[in-house]
């Protein structure tokens, strides 16, 4: 399979070769930054059993919380598609933004004038140093493949995110298309 040098705005897909990693095992992760400093990702198919209301007590929605990564898993993060309505969002690519001024998103979800389609929370954040996705590129970790869903993407149901880029890669990837989660079951 041909994959793509990491960069802003493309997506890793965890190889089926990391089946013991609790954080990425199956996971589909949206680069938001890669430079020689490092990477920044979210992993987009991971949701938590919490809503915000459970984080934000003041906001009365039901919009889930997605495991974005182990890293920093005590702050909350987004990523979305309406930077007219969030200042200071910055750019990933195609059209997806990350962050912005969260008083405006308070603002928004108090009205209702925000939905799932257009927004997604993480708790945490994917994150590697300078050389280390490299290494876990050439350990067969991960494929870079290209967002075709571009700002779709973030309103992109979760439930069989991964087993659909398995189909798609084809070849060898098909019979873990329908693997279970935990080899045990197997």
């Amino acid at each position: 399979m041909t994959t793509l040098k990491p960069a802003k705005g493309l997506l890793l897909v965890a190889e089926p070769s990391i089946i013991g990693d609790v954080s990425f095992n199956r996971s589909v992760v949206l680069l938001a930054e890669h430079n020689e400093d490092g990477s920044v990702g979210f992993i987009l198919n991971k949701p938590l059993e919490y809503t915000l209301k459970d984080f934000i007590s003041e906001i009365d929605s039901t919009l889930p919380v997605y495991n974005g990564g182990p890293v920093e898993q005590d702050n909350l993060y987004f990523i979305h598609r309406i930077p007219e309505l969030i200042p200071d969002s910055i750019e990933i690519s195609n059209g997806i933004y990350w962050g912005g001024d969260f008083n405006s998103v308070m603002g928004l979800l108090l009205q209702k004038k925000i939905d799932e389609s257009q927004i997604r929370f993480f708790l945490g954040y994917s994150g590697w140093e300078s050389t280390q996705l490299d290494q876990e590129l050439q350990l067969n970790s991960w494929v870079v493949v290209p967002n075709d869903y571009k700002n779709e993407i973030i309103g992109k149901p979760y439930t069989n995110f991964w087993k659909e880029k398995m189909i798609e890669f084809g070849g060898d990837y098909l019979i873990w298309s329908n693997s279970p989660e935990n080899p045990a079951y197997n």
